[in-house]
């Protein structure tokens, strides 16, 4: 695929600097103008891409070198063919990566991109330095095309003269907009993960809204697209090969306040693999789906959530029947704490699932946070022995006891995992960890949940019914 949609990457020198803030309140702003944005986020971040997606009116999706193939980039960036712009949210810094060398980081995906880069540059108290710190940034990467800056939290209309002065006289890079330090922090509050989800902010169109305003107001819009559509250079990028199916099996997806860190690309995939996917919720539904073949439970926040978790009685039963009916249960993180025996959190101690003999504890801090590495070491339905498994980790819950804990299938080369160097408990067709995948790094996954939900019982009988038998 030839990449030739205009496009934007918007980073910052480190995390907190604001490109959240102006990066969604530029699509929303764009948007309004009538420009159709596909927005992205760099790196595994779910929360992120869902607010851009929500300001973009159509899904965020990530981009992240580590996880992803080059043709897993590709698939990602063909969902934006007719868009009329593609922006790409950074992760942390500019040059931060996995090592010294920066290794993934938001520098080397713009240039993989072919895109030219915005900086947002956080000036609260500093005026000339701001310069130092932009033509560090220019001289570190030749080849990187910083098109355009962005000062954030601006306090007075002197400071921005004086920052804009000395940006531009030093750098040659134009500054496109100075928004001023909003009161409170901004529309957008933050969690122990990051951002509140959209689902759990009051407001959360109002938030872009008033994001859009904030950034509308302060930068030139007209300057943003014209770097756009003048700076991008079009590259030729490898796709996914296609995947066609039989008969769809349905696949459960919890999708609430609780659990909703999903990938667009993995529910794409399973039904592409022949999943119909069936939304339904831990909190309100009242069992499992009819006739489900297949369940997925991705991550979220079920600490927050855990009394209305241990009150739904029916739906955590039927957790327990589905597994040892056979249903595959694919589960991720706080998925992995449903299928848990108990969730300790502030105190309390909450009954959960009981599918898996686990004892889950949330702390106060991070127990696992940053990219994983994993070998399939031990034989298991999910995956053959000495498969490579690429995702992230960001969790503040620990296992701390329960017999289940014996049955990881997988060696950490890197990250934390359940503990003890393991991760991946395996128990029938369960699947449970602290482990995110994203199919574009392991794409076998979803065709063996799909696979094992024709063999479960409603599969079969569906698998009998389409056949006339």
């Amino acid at each position: 695929m030839l990449l030739t949609t205009p496009r934007l990457v918007v980073a910052g020198l480190a995390g907190d600097s604001g490109k959240t803030l102006v990066s969604l309140g530029l699509v929303r702003a764009l948007v309004g103008r009538g420009v159709a944005v596909a927005a992205y986020k760099k790196g595994p971040d779910y929360i992120d891409a869902a607010w851009l997606g929500l300001a973009a009116g159509m899904p965020g999706r990530n981009l992240d070198t580590f996880m992803m193939p080059p043709e897993g980039l590709g698939s990602s960036l063909a969902k934006a063919r007719d868009a009329g712009l593609i922006l790409v949210e950074g992760n942390r810094g500019l040059y931060d990566g996995l090592d010294g060398a920066g290794t993934h980081s938001t520098a080397e995906l713009a240039k993989r991109l072919g895109a030219p880069v915005i900086l947002v540059v956080d000036v609260t108290k500093s005026t000339r330095t701001v310069a130092a710190q932009v033509l560090g940034c220019q001289l570190m990467d030749p080849d990187l095309n910083i098109a355009g800056v962005i000062l954030n939290r601006v306090g007075t209309q002197r400071q921005e003269e004086i920052v804009r002065q000395a940006v531009e006289t030093t750098t040659g890079i134009p500054v496109l907009g100075a928004v001023p330090r909003l009161a409170g922090g901004g529309p957008l509050p933050g969690r122990h993960l990051g951002l509140v989800t959209t689902s759990d902010h009051a407001d959360p169109q109002a938030a872009v809204e008033r994001a859009a305003e904030s950034v509308g107001q302060a930068v030139d819009l007209d300057g943003i697209l014209t770097v756009a559509r003048r700076e991008s250079v079009a590259v030729e990028l490898e796709e996914m090969p296609a995947v066609n199916t039989a008969r769809p099996c349905r696949v459960a997806v919890a999708q609430d306040p609780a659990f909703c860190f999903y990938y667009p690309e993995n529910l794409e995939a399973i039904e592409a693999a022949g999943g119909e996917i069936v939304p339904f919720s831990l909190l309100e539904s009242r069992g499992l789906p009819p006739e489900t073949d297949a369940v997925y439970l991705g991550g979220g926040f079920p600490e927050v959530h855990a009394a209305g978790l241990a009150d739904n009685a029916a739906v955590r039963n039927d957790l327990v029947r589905a597994a040892g009916d056979g249903v595959p249960i694919f589960a991720e993180c706080g998925g992995l704490m449903m299928l848990a025996r108990t969730l300790r959190f502030d105190g309390n101690l909450y009954p959960m699932a009981g599918v898996l003999d686990l004892e889950i504890q949330q702390e106060k801090r991070p127990q696992g946070h940053g990219y994983v590495l994993g070998r399939v070491d031990r034989e298991n339905p999910w995956f053959e022995r000495g498969t490579i498994l690429k995702g992230h980790e960001f969790h503040y819950s620990r296992i701390t006891g329960g017999e289940d804990l014996k049955r990881t299938v997988m060696e950490i080369e890197r990250g934390v995992g359940v503990g003890g160097g393991r991760d991946g408990i395996v128990k029938g067709r369960v699947w449970a960890s602290y482990l995110h995948l994203h199919v574009f790094a392991v794409p076998q996954w979803p065709g063996a949940m799909v696979g094992f939900g024709r063999q479960s019982q409603y599969g079969e009988q569906a698998e009998r019914a389409a056949a006339g038998v």
